[in-house]
């Protein structure tokens, strides 16, 4: 990925993928330059690894260990990508709580199985409930999303 100024074009950063990869990641390498670094490049190369993915039909995960700032990085996708649509699902009928397995959080956003419930059991979401494991998301849990998401939206 570069960037364009009156000097020319500028390295931001890249991604490295394996066409086939036996561990199921769908990226091997992915570096933002430190100059870029916080200004959502790394976010925008996270979400275009997991859209390539969704094209190819499969889910997948970096490969790991994940650095300090990677595995951040990782983290902060993973959560709003799965509030986004923990937020959005509607109930199916009248009088009923909106439902989702977590195997159609992973074929709506291309994570692997893993990754996901790592990340709802880091945001305190799952619960054994009567004998199963459920997702719950609070209202206040929702707010404090949109909140984020409208203040990364005005920056």
């Amino acid at each position: 990925m570069t960037d364009l100024d009156s000097r020319g074009f500028h390295i931001v950063g890249y991604f490295s993928k394996e066409k086939e990869s036996t561990e199921d990641y769908n990226v091997a390498c992915i570096l933002t330059m430190p100059p870029y670094q916080r200004k959502g490049y790394g976010k925008l190369l996270i979400e275009f690894s997991y859209e390539l993915s969704k094209f190819e039909g499969k889910t997948g995960s970096p490969e790991k260990p994940l650095s300090d700032l990677g595995l951040l990085s990782y983290r902060s996708y993973w959560a709003n990508t799965i509030l986004d649509i923990l937020i959005s699902i509607k109930p199916t009928g009248d009088n009923e709580k909106a439902q989702i397995t977590i195997n159609e959080i992973c074929e709506l956003t291309s994570i692997k199985k893993e990754d996901v419930i790592s990340t709802l059991q880091n945001l305190n979401l799952i619960n054994y409930y009567k004998g199963q494991y459920i997702i719950t998301l609070t209202e206040d849990m929702v707010q404090q999303h949109k909140s984020a998401m409208d203040k990364r939206l005005d920056s």
